[in-house]
């Protein structure tokens, strides 16, 4: 999840072709990550969560860290890969992207499970709201950060949970699927940038299938899967909060507007409390 401010865009073709430029830079962060990991971990390696943090990030990340376990769903994801069988999860802070959050440098075993991930997080983690075009959940914190009825950490606990998502997401992947789509989506990018971003050339249309959707449609996939572990963590965060509702009904009208094909993955959170809970959601 990189941070960008909002952009305001009202013509979906370039909504689209930033999705793509999007889309086509995290491909070759990934294509990089995977020629230097080459898939594979050492087998003294010790599964669990490594916490790599500057000691000048320590109490920062401290406080992140406490609100993101302060909620049931945080404890209990932060407990699955602090005891997993064979995931080593590396947590650090870097400067760049300071006010983002990413994950990567994954590696599998000769059997295809994953065994390696890294959370990398900004270290202005608690500031800065991404776009709700593509992030309705820690978009919708923004007004609320504002009046002070959350505080930046939630905003950074929010970040964190986002990448857990990730984690979840790319663990539930088929090794050989992933290693396809890193192969193909830069070939990908490269045939609709320059066949006038005609999505319909059978060429596109080949590779798409293979790889389970254009490079759009797989970055969305799992940023809204991101996006709906945050909103799980915000669900337990501010359930007893006066203004849940309020918060839900902004995310409802950002998904309706920007993420409609994902809709029933967050509507399945929000009913999850009950009726009462649902907040509209229905």
């Amino acid at each position: 999840m990189r941070i960008t401010r909002p952009i305001g865009l009202s013509v979906l073709f370039m909504l689209t072709l930033g999705a793509f430029q999007i889309a086509a830079q995290q491909s070759a962060s990934l294509a990089r990550n995977a020629a230097r990991d080459k898939y594979m971990v050492s087998a003294t390696d010790v599964a669990g969560i490594r916490e790599v943090i500057p000691d000048k990030y320590q109490k920062r990340y401290d406080e992140w860290k406490s609100e993101f376990l302060s909620t049931d769903i945080g404890k209990a994801q932060w407990e699955m890969y602090a005891h997993h069988p064979r995931l080593v999860l590396t947590i650090t802070i870097i400067s760049s992207n300071s006010e983002g959050a990413g994950s990567g440098k994954y590696k599998w075993n000769e059997n295809g499970e994953l065994v390696a991930a890294t959370i990398s997080l900004g270290s202005r983690l608690d500031q800065g709201f991404p776009t709700s075009v593509y992030y309705p959940v820690m978009n919708a914190l923004e007004p609320f950060e504002s009046a002070k009825l959350i505080s930046g950490n939630t905003l950074a606990a929010a970040k964190l949970a986002h990448e857990f998502g990730h984690i979840m997401k790319i663990s539930s992947t088929r090794q050989d699927l992933y290693s396809l789509q890193v192969q193909l989506v830069p070939i990908y990018n490269k045939i609709f940038l320059s066949n006038g971003h005609n999505v319909a050339d059978p060429r596109l249309v080949e590779i798409a299938q293979k790889i389970g959707g254009n490079p759009v449609e797989i970055w969305e996939d799992r940023e809204y899967w991101g996006e709906a572990n945050a909103m799980l963590f915000l669900r337990d965060r501010v359930e007893k909060e006066k203004f849940h509702c309020r918060l839900f009904a902004k995310i409802k009208r950002a998904v309706e507007e920007y993420a409609k094909n994902y809709e029933e993955r967050f509507a399945e959170i929000a009913k999850e409390q009950g009726a009462i809970y649902t907040c509209g959601w229905r």
